[in-house]
C-alpha cells in the first residue's frame, strides 16, 4: 500500500473542471492509482504565485472546484481530518486524503484565515512555493530572509490546530526559523538529500536530522531535477539512492513518498512525461520501485513503514 505525500491534485481537478470535465479523480486518475496500489496521499491546493491570477483568487476557485468534486465522489474519497479516519478510509475501501496546501501566498498576512481554511478540512500546509511571500522566503528569495513576524504566527497556529507543517520549498533560513518557533513534528513532504544532489530545494543533513529529532519525516520526491545533477542518471536507480542515504541518515521510521508527479500540472498526455525521473513517472509505476527494495533487501516491515506506516504515524499524531 501507497501514501504519496504530495500531489498536485486539487490544482489537477479544478483546471479540468474548468476546460468542462467532471469527475476528475474518478475518471482521469483512479485506475493509475489502483496500479500503484496507492490507499491515500496528500492532495495539494497548489498556489502558482507567477500565475495570471492573484493568488487569493486562486485559492478560492481551486477551493470552489474542490469542493464540488469531493461531494461528488465520497464513494471514492475519505477526507482525513482526525485520528482515525485513515482506518476509517481503509475500512471503507476509500483513498485517504489529507487536504494541503502548498504555499501561502493566498491568504496575504491575514493570518486567521488559517482557522477557516482549518475548518474546511485543511490539514496539511507550507508557507511558500519557492517566492517570498508576507510570510516566509521560499528557495528563490533573498536567502537572509526568512519567516516574518506575520509567518511566525501562522506556524504557532498551525502547530495549535493540528495541522501538518510542511517545510518543502522554504529557503534555508525559513526552514531554521520553522525549527526555532515551533516544539513539535515538521515534514519535508517532497525533498531529497542535498548531498547526493546539490540542489535548493534538497534538505542538508542537519536539517533532515532537525526533522528527525523532531519525530518528523521527509517524504522522497521523483522530480528529475531533485534527483541527480546529470541528466543521464537520472532514473528510478539514482531516486533509490536517496532513499538510501535517507534511510542510513534519519533511520527507517522517518522516510515516505512524497513523489510530485508532474502530470498532474501538464496538459499533455500522461506518456509524454519528462519530468519524473526514467523508471518511474507515475504512481502506476510504484511496484517497479518496490520491487528494487525487495531486491535490495529491505524487509517487508521496512516497505510498509516507508510506503504508508510513516505518514499515518504523522497524521495519528498531528490530527490530535
Amino acid at each position: 500500500m501507497i501514501f504519496d505525500g504530495h500531489g498536485d491534485i486539487w490544482t489537477d481537478v479544478s483546471r479540468k473542471r474548468k476546460e468542462g470535465h467532471k469527475d476528475i479523480i474518478r475518471n482521469m486518475h483512479l485506475e493509475r492509482f489502483k496500479k500503484g496500489n496507492m490507499i491515500g496521499g496528500i492532495f495539494i491546493i497548489f498556489i502558482d504565485p507567477d500565475g495570471d491570477k492573484d493568488p487569493k483568487l486562486q485559492t478560492l476557485e481551486i477551493i470552489e472546484h474542490m469542493g464540488t468534486e469531493i461531494i461528488r465522489s465520497q464513494d471514492i474519497l475519505k477526507i482525513v481530518k482526525s485520528p482515525g479516519d485513515f482506518d476509517k478510509a481503509l475500512e471503507e475501501d476509500k483513498l485517504a486524503v489529507i487536504i494541503g496546501m502548498e504555499g501561502l501566498s493566498g491568504i496575504g498576512d491575514n493570518v486567521e484565515l488559517i482557522n477557516t481554511l482549518y475548518l474546511l478540512g485543511v490539514r496539511h500546509m507550507s508557507l511558500t512555493w519557492n517566492e517570498e511571500n508576507l510570510l516566509a522566503t521560499g528557495v528563490k528569495g533573498n536567502p537572509d530572509r526568512g519567516l516574518t513576524k506575520k509567518g511566525i504566527e501562522a506556524v504557532q497556529l498551525m502547530e495549535k490546530l493540528g495541522i501538518i507543517i510542511d517545510t518543502a520549498h522554504a529557503n534555508d533560513k525559513t526552514f531554521w526559523d520553522i525549527y526555532e518557533n515551533t516544539t513539535g513534528l515538521i515534514i519535508d513532504s517532497h525533498s531529497n538529500a542535498r548531498a547526493l544532489c546539490n540542489d535548493s530545494r534538497n534538505l542538508t543533513d542537519d536539517q533532515i536530522k532537525a526533522i528527525v529529532e523532531r519525530g518528523g519525516l521527509i517524504g522522497l520526491n521523483s522530480y528529475n531535477e531533485f534527483v541527480h545533477e546529470d541528466e543521464d542518471k537520472r532514473d528510478i536507480h539514482h531516486f533509490v539512492e536517496h532513499l538510501d542515504y535517507l534511510v542510513e541518515l534519519a533511520g527507517i521510521d522517518h522516510v515516505g513518498f512524497g513523489f510530485d508527479f508532474f502530470h498532474y500540472l501538464r496538459k499533455g498526455p500522461v506518456e509524454d512525461m519528462n519530468l519524473g525521473v526514467k523508471g518511474l513517472e507515475t504512481v502506476a509505476q510504484v511496484p517497479d520501485l518496490i520491487d528494487i527494495l525487495y531486491n535490495k533487501g529491505y524487509s517487508k516491515e521496512d516497505i510498509e513503514k516507508i510506503s504508508y506506516k510513516n505518514f499515518y504515524r504523522v497524521i495519528e499524531e498531528v490530527l490530535k
